[in-house]
């Protein structure tokens, strides 16, 4: 996984826990399990919690256009700003699911380049969690969502951020 140069940062200087318990890795040889966006639907709405530095975040997921599920998250600087977002696509691709997302400051600017974007890779699906290289979305008691991200700084491991949001009604 590349590094996330200003999100290693963020999370560094506003010292949001980090621990190494949520998301999961592979060999590089893994293959992904079969999997449907079907299997996804207990993601679909909008979730509300703490972010980086105890600042609101925000996610959101809609139901499924053709193979893809669309996604945002937001994260707040405070009450008032947003420090940066997210664009996610969960896609079924290939008989498995891969989520892409790109990162965006408070302006619209992009992290990665133009063309660039994440891509997690499915490892594992169960009732109400997916686990994906590095990435976690999982149920989180009866109306919870956890999402965890491993995070790494120049190539290595930095620990792990994670994210518990409430279903918003």
């Amino acid at each position: 996984m590349r590094v996330w140069p200003m999100f290693a940062t963020a999370a560094a200087m506003l010292a949001m826990p980090l621990s190494a318990q949520e998301t999961r890795t592979a060999p590089a040889d893994h293959t992904s399990p079969p999997a449907t966006l079907e299997e996804m639907g207990w993601l679909v709405g909008q979730w509300r919690g703490e972010g980086i530095g105890g600042a609101p975040a925000y996610e959101s997921w809609l139901p499924p256009s053709g193979n893809t599920m669309v996604g945002t998250f937001v994260q707040q600087a405070d009450d008032t700003a947003i420090r940066f977002t997210e664009h996610m696509y969960l896609i079924e691709d290939d008989g498995t699911l891969v989520l892409r997302l790109k990162h965006f400051n408070a302006d619209l600017t992009g992290w990665e380049e133009k063309d660039d974007m994440l891509a997690f890779h499915l490892i594992e699906v169960e009732d109400c969690a997916a686990y994906f290289r590095a990435l976690t979305l999982r149920c989180d008691g009866e109306n919870g969502l956890l999402a965890a991200v491993r995070m790494t700084r120049e190539g290595e491991p930095a620990g792990e951020l994670v994210f518990r949001f409430t279903r918003m009604e």
